[in-house]
């Protein structure tokens, strides 16, 4: 009964915060997160892809939260939501730099979260994503500046 965990049980330990904090990212709200990470591991369940990698298995699990995600948000448009008391954040520095980074679309939210919080480059963010690096850069560019307006503008 106390045995080696399975392949599936290291996979989701390995891989659940950071595909949850994805899906929480580009959704904005945490019960479509939860949401949307349980079916990121149901779609593993059934696709059963072989990684050549741990890199690869990362790429792989956030392009899949982040297309469902996308699917998520286009099937039901939602407006920003406050940002829930249950979230883990160490203080509330923190916590007022989430809510501001809430304020921003879904597409800024993705390209802030995959370069600094998983320290994915342009390039990788592009290959994820499918877009041109450039779009990746001018993304970033753009979250960037709005976050430090957002910033500047709280008493």
């Amino acid at each position: 009964m106390f045995g080696r965990k399975s392949a599936f049980e290291e996979l989701v330990q390995r891989q659940e915060n950071r595909v949850y904090r994805t899906a929480l990212a580009i959704l904005g709200n945490v019960q479509d997160a939860e949401d949307q990470t349980q079916d990121t591991f149901l779609k593993y369940l059934e696709k059963r892809p072989v990684f050549e990698s741990r890199e690869h298995e990362n790429a792989w699990m956030i392009t899949v939260t982040r297309n469902g995600a996308i699917s998520r948000l286009r099937r039901k448009e939602r407006q920003a939501l406050p940002l829930e008391i249950d979230i883990p954040v160490p203080g509330p520095e923190e916590r007022e730099e989430i809510e501001e980074l809430f304020q921003l679309p879904p597409e800024d939210r993705e390209v802030i979260h995959l370069h600094y919080y998983e320290g994915y480059s342009g390039e990788e963010i592009a290959a994820m994503t499918g877009t041109n690096p450039a779009t990746v850069r001018s993304r970033l560019s753009r979250a960037r500046k709005k976050l430090k307006a957002l910033m500047e503008v709280e008493p």
